[in-house]
């Protein structure tokens, strides 16, 4: 199925959706990497909160590159981060903020894909190297923060319409493509050495 999805997201939407499903989103979507990850958890344990809500929002894995014109910020590129470098991060950060749809490449593992199981949320995938469609999708930047972090850390709050194609790669029921297709991998390799 192909959906058009508005942020924010419910969670009983999000449950709507299975892995293999094509999404964009249109809305307020954020970027947020390690550093922001570490920072946002830390607030928390504080009894603090982050500069904006994340609840029902989608979360970008991305270091995007911006360029400051006049008063506002204009996203060149938007390339996906890795996201297994927010694994030790993800089940808290889910857990304690809500949010709903994360957009990165090459899959999260498996302490993440049972937290979205449990909270209701998506992981997505979006192609490696398409920074230029990326950032084509992002309409507006609506705030920046934690700059300090650096461009690439800090957490850009963006206004994006038909951000995508998105592949619904790890559903909130815990199904996820990448153990799939691995599986597939791994029982293919078995295969063709008992040819030989």
């Amino acid at each position: 199925m192909e959906y058009r999805i508005k942020t924010p997201v419910s969670e009983e939407q999000v449950r709507r959706l299975r892995a293999g499903d094509m999404i964009s989103i249109d809305g307020l979507m954020f970027t947020a990497r390690d550093a922001a990850h570490e920072r946002a958890l830390e607030l928390a344990r504080r009894g603090e909160t982050p500069p904006f809500s994340f609840e029902g929002l989608a979360m970008f894995h991305c270091g995007p590159i911006a360029q400051r014109t006049d008063h506002d910020w204009t996203i060149i590129s938007a390339g996906p981060t890795t996201s297994s470098r927010m694994e030790m991060f993800e089940s808290d950060f889910l857990e304690k903020f809500k949010v709903r749809i994360i957009v990165g490449k090459g899959g999260m593992g498996t302490k993440t894909t049972e937290a979205m199981r449990k909270v209701g949320a998506v992981y997505c995938a979006f192609t490696g190297g398409a920074g230029a469609l990326a950032a084509a999708a992002v309409r507006r930047v609506t705030g920046v923060e934690w700059l300090d972090l650096g461009m690439p850390e800090a957490l850009w709050k963006m206004e994006v319409e038909r951000f995508g194609p998105l592949i619904v790669a790890i559903d909130a029921h815990g199904n996820n493509l990448y153990e799939v297709v691995a599986a597939n991998v791994k029982e293919n390799f078995s295969r063709l050495l008992k040819q030989i």
